[in-house]
This record gives structure tokens, sequence and C-alpha cells, in this order.
């Protein structure tokens, strides 16, 4: 019962996955309020844990835009008050936000205002965007920001669930995969190109295997090339990770990219995430790996 009180707060950007990422923290076991308008926060956190809840998550987004800016500020207040609190941001390249937008017919928040006589559809979508952009890039900057651009909804709710099982206030390191021609993830802190490094892909009976499988890894250990590599990547966090946890950072995303996202990629994410294992909390991801 002296447990603090579990605070998730979930913004980003309409159609990027906010109501799918706060179903899987409901399915979690937290209370869980869509849109709450940020001047009801303080008065909610005091509500809820007189009621005595331990976990709760919230939903905002940009339909709150003149009280967003209170949002940082309260956050911070909260921590103070023991509140374990841990923002999520979610986020996606606006070519995949238009598209989503077209597809589900839903008009964007914004949309309304930026619409003008003779303007076309296509272009007031991406102005609203772009300008939902802008006023959310506070939150953003103080947030996890989780890519959703090519994520299924289930893919992205088991991402949301492998967070919550991370400790509070311990920085999280997360190794994400990725394919360059599938586009930069966004959520990623830092990003390193390894599309210099031999393909398996070239040999024939490594080209349907995966990084995951033993003969990529062997074909991989082989070449001094990706040795060098991996030692640069795992010098330069060596060396920073211990500044940004003095700094408060709560996650730190590092994204590996080669051109398919099947092989090099993937073998260096596994790698890395097996030695920095032992010293730091640390998630794996594979985004063009589907379930893995």
């Amino acid at each position: 019962m002296n447990a603090p009180l579990e605070l998730i707060l979930i913004t980003g950007m309409s159609g990027s996955g906010k109501s799918v990422a706060l179903r899987a923290l409901e399915d979690a076991g937290y209370f869980c309020v869509d849109n709450l308008p940020p001047e009801l926060l303080m008065s909610f956190v005091d509500l809820e844990q007189g009621r005595g809840q331990r976990r709760v998550a919230i939903a905002m987004d940009v339909r709150s835009a003149t009280s967003l800016p209170q949002v940082p500020a309260h956050l911070r207040e909260l921590a103070q008050r023991g509140v374990a609190v841990r923002p999520l941001f979610l986020d996606a390249t606006t070519d995949t936000l238009v598209r989503r937008f077209s597809e589900t017919r839903r008009r964007h928040p914004l949309s309304r205002s930026l619409s003008e006589a003779g303007a076309d559809q296509h272009r007031a979508v991406v102005e609203a965007i772009e300008l939902e952009r802008e006023l959310l890039a506070d939150l953003r900057e103080h947030a996890h920001v989780i890519d959703s651009s090519v994520l299924r909804a289930s893919q992205l709710q088991d991402y949301v669930k492998s967070l919550l099982s991370t400790p509070h206030a311990h920085l999280t390191l997360v190794f994400e995969s990725f394919a360059f021609k599938r586009g930069i993830p966004v959520d990623a802190d830092y990003i390193f190109d390894v599309r210099m490094l031999p393909n398996p892909h070239y040999e024939p009976e490594l080209r349907d295997l995966t990084g995951l499988d033993a003969p990529v890894a062997a074909f991989l250990q082989a070449n001094a090339e990706v040795d060098e590599m991996y030692a640069d990547i795992a010098a330069f966090l060596e060396h920073w990770l211990e500044p940004l946890a003095r700094n408060h950072r709560s996650y730190v995303t590092v994204g590996i990219g080669c051109t398919g996202g099947q092989h090099r990629s993937v073998y260096l994410v596994e790698k890395l995430a097996e030695e920095f294992g032992l010293r730091w909390t640390t998630l794996k991801r594979h985004r063009e790996l589907s379930g893995r």
C-alpha cells in the first residue's frame, strides 16, 4: 500500500496510435482515462491517490492545445511528490499520418481551422500535422518517443507492454534494427548505418535467414569489418551512457540500420543487447522481423 502511484502519460500525434497504446495499458491493469484536460491533471492524481489506485494512465492530445504547455511543469511537480511519472509520446512520419487519415476518412483535429476555400484536402492535412508537431514539441522533448510508422496495432501493444516491464527511474537502452529502405525510425536517439558491411543477402544459402540464425552470425563474425563496427558502436555507448543516466534520461533508443533490416542490423542489435544487458536494463526490437 505504500508503493508510489505510477502515472503513464500518453501524448503524441493524431493518428499515431495513442488509443492502441492506452488499450494495451488497460489490458495490463492500469486505470485509463482518455483525453483528460491538462487543467485536471493534478486534481485527478490527488483523487486517484485518495482512492488507493497504484497504476493510472492518461492520454492527452492536441485538442487541449491551449493548456498543454502546463503539462511539463505539472509532471515535474508530481515527480517531486513521489509519483513515478512515465511520459510516452507516439509519433509517425507525416506521410504515414496522411495515409492513415485518408484510409479512415477521419478529419484531423486541427484541419478545420486550416482549411480555406480552394485549399485541397491533402495540403490541409499536411499543414495540420506540421502545426501539431510544433504544438507538441515540448512534450515530445520530455518523453520516450515510440515510432509507430511501420508497426501494426498488435506490435505497438506488445512494445508498450515491454516498456512497462523495465524498472522506473533507471536508464533503459532500446536497441532497434531497421531497414533504411523503409525509413529511419523517428524515435531513435542515435542512428548507426551498417550498410557498408558485407551483406549475407548475396550469399544464396543465407538470403532467406536472418541475423537471429547461427549461419548468418557465423558469416558476420568471420569478418573483421563487422567486429570493428561493433567495437566502435560499443565504445561510443560506453563513453556516453553514464552522462546520459546522470542527466536523468529514462530511455535511450539506438537504431542500427542496414538495407533490408534482416541480417547485419539484426545481428548487431542482438550482440549489443547481450553485452549491455549485463549492466543496463535493455530491450531489443527488430522492426522488420514480424513478431521477433
